[in-house]
C-alpha cells in the first residue's frame, strides 16, 4: 500500500503551494502515517515541514504522547511545537469545544510559522463515522456530503490527503516501516458518540454498509450539493446586491424560488456577513423565514434579517458587535479593514475601531441620503477617539478613511467554498 498512499499525498499537493506544510499530529496511527508520508514527500520536493501537537489537557497521558511526537520529529529533523489548550470553561459539548479549540490553536500556530497549508490525518473511516453520526442528527445533503479534501477555515487552507485511505491501510504501512503509534483509550469509551458509531459501523459492514460504500454515497451527495449551490449562486447574481457589507435580496424573487434554494441563499448570505464556519440549522432558518411572513425583522446567528418594502436586508446585528474593538490596522469583526487617509491621520491621538452605534450615527448628518436602513449603519465600523467619532466611512462621513471588506464583494458571487 505504500505506493498508493504516497500517490494520495502527491495528488493532493500537486497543484497548491507547497513551500511549507504544517501537519497536525496527535500520535495516533492516522496522523503518524501522515507525518512519515509527508516527510518522504517533502524530501523529494524540497518542502519545509512543520509539525504541531495539540495537548487538550484532558488525559494524564496526553503530555507524554505529545513528547513522543516531538521525539519522532527530532529524529526526522522536523520542527515540532506543542499547543496547549487550557482555557476551556467546561461549558458546551466537550468534543465540539475541543475541535473548535484545535482548529483555533493550529491556525494561530500556522500563521506564526508561515505555512501555506495544514494537513490533517482524516481517513475514509472518519468519513463513514461522521456520515452515520450526522444521519442521527437528521442532516440534509450538505451534512451528509463527503468531507472535502481541501477547505478554508479561519483564513487558513486545510488539506486532508488521506480521505481515500482506510485506517487499516495506514496501520499496515506503519507496521511495515517499523513505526509505532499511540492508541488513545478514549477511542474505546462508549460515552462518546463517535466510539459507539464506530462499533455500529462494524456491525453494518456485514450488510455491505462499510466505509467504502459510505464514501461512494457521500461523494454522490457532494455532487448534488455542488449542483444546488451552483443554481443558488446563479439566482443570487440576478436578485442580490451588496451595500455597506449587507446583503439585499429582492424579496418577491426570493419567495418565488424553491424552498431549498431559498434557504441556501439566506444561509450563504448569513455566513458571508458573520463569517461563521458552520451554517445555522435548517429548522432555524426556516423558522426565521416563516416569521418574516408576519414580522418585519428577525435575528439569527448574529445577523438581522429585515424586510423593507420589497427588499430583504441581511446585515450584522448591532448587539453582536457592540463590544467588538480593534486597533487601526487590525481586522474588525473579522471582516473589515479601515484604511486611514494617505499620509496618515495627521493626528497624534489614540484611535480605536468600534461599531458606529446610535451615538455615532447622530453625528453623520447625511446618512439618510445613502438609502441604507438605519439599523444596517449602526453595526458598521467607525473610527473613534474615546467617545468622539473620528470617521464613519460607510455612513456618509468618511473623513478620507476607507472601509474595505476582508472577504470582498466578489467572494459572495464566487463558487461556493465547501467546508
Amino acid at each position: 500500500m505504500t505506493v498508493d498512499l504516497a500517490r494520495l499525498i502527491a495528488d493532493q499537493f500537486s497543484d497548491i503551494p507547497r513551500k511549507s506544510i504544517g501537519i497536525a499530529v496527535s500520535g495516533g496511527s492516522d496522523s503518524m502515517a501522515l507525518l512519515h508520508l509527508l516527510h518522504s514527500f517533502a524530501q523529494e520536493h524540497g518542502t519545509e515541514i512543520f509539525v504541531a501537537t495539540v495537548n487538550h489537557g484532558l488525559r494524564a497521558e496526553a503530555a507524554e504522547e505529545a513528547a513522543m511526537v516531538a521525539e519522532v520529529c527530532a529524529q526526522l529533523g522536523r520542527s515540532h511545537h506543542i499547543l496547549d489548550w487550557n482555557d476551556w470553561d467546561h461549558s458546551g459539548n466537550l468534543q465540539g469545544e475541543a475541535r473548535k479549540a484545535r482548529y483555533g490553536l493550529l491556525t494561530q500556530w500556522g500563521r506564526q510559522v508561515g505555512v501555506d497549508c495544514i494537513a490533517l490525518g482524516h481517513t475514509m473511516d472518519d468519513q463513514a463515522e461522521t456520515f452515520l453520526m450526522r444521519i442521527g442528527r437528521r442532516a440534509g445533503v450538505d451534512g451528509l456530503a463527503a468531507m472535502p479534501h481541501r477547505f478554508d477555515r479561519d483564513g487558513m487552507r486545510w488539506v486532508r490527503p488521506l480521505l481515500q485511505a482506510r485506517r487499516l491501510d495506514l496501520r499496515g504501512y506503519l507496521t511495515a516501516q517499523g513505526i509505532g503509534w499511540v492508541d488513545d483509550p478514549s477511542n474505546d469509551d462508549d460515552r462518546f458518540d463517535r466510539v459507539r458509531t464506530r462499533k455500529a459501523l462494524s456491525i453494518l459492514s456485514e450488510l455491505g454498509i462499510d466505509a467504502d460504500a459510505i464514501s461512494d454515497v457521500s461523494q454522490n451527495l457532494s455532487a448534488a450539493k455542488d449542483a444546488l449551490n451552483h443554481q443558488m449562486l446563479t439566482i443570487a447574481r440576478e436578485i442580490v446586491t451588496l451595500q455597506a457589507g449587507a446583503v439585499t435580496i429582492d424579496a418577491n424573487a426570493l419567495a418565488a424560488q424553491h424552498p431549498e434554494l431559498r434557504r441556501r441563499l439566506v444561509v450563504h448570505a448569513l455566513k458571508w456577513v458573520n463569517g461563521a464556519y458552520y451554517a445555522p440549522r435548517s429548522s432555524a432558518v426556516n423558522s426565521v423565514l416563516d416569521a418574516l411572513e408576519h414580522a418585519s425583522s428577525a435575528t439569527l446567528q448574529g445577523c438581522e434579517l429585515r424586510k423593507k418594502g420589497e427588499t430583504l436586508w441581511i446585515f450584522r446585528e448591532l448587539n453582536a458587535v457592540a463590544n467588538t474593538t480593534a486597533q487601526p490596522g487590525e481586522l474588525w469583526d473579522n471582516r473589515w479593514h479601515l484604511v486611514p487617509p494617505v499620509g496618515g491621520t495627521g493626528r497624534n491621538e489614540p484611535l480605536s475601531l468600534c461599531a458606529l452605534g446610535a451615538k455615532g450615527l447622530y453625528s453623520c448628518k447625511d446618512w439618510r441620503a445613502l438609502g441604507i436602513p438605519r439599523a444596517v449603519l449602526l453595526s458598521t465600523p467607525a473610527v473613534w477617539n474615546g467617545t468622539r467619532l473620528i470617521a464613519a466611512p460607510l455612513a456618509g462621513w468618511p473623513q478620507n478613511w476607507q472601509a474595505r471588506l476582508n472577504r470582498g464583494e466578489d467572494t459572495f458571487f464566487a463558487a461556493h467554498i465547501t467546508h
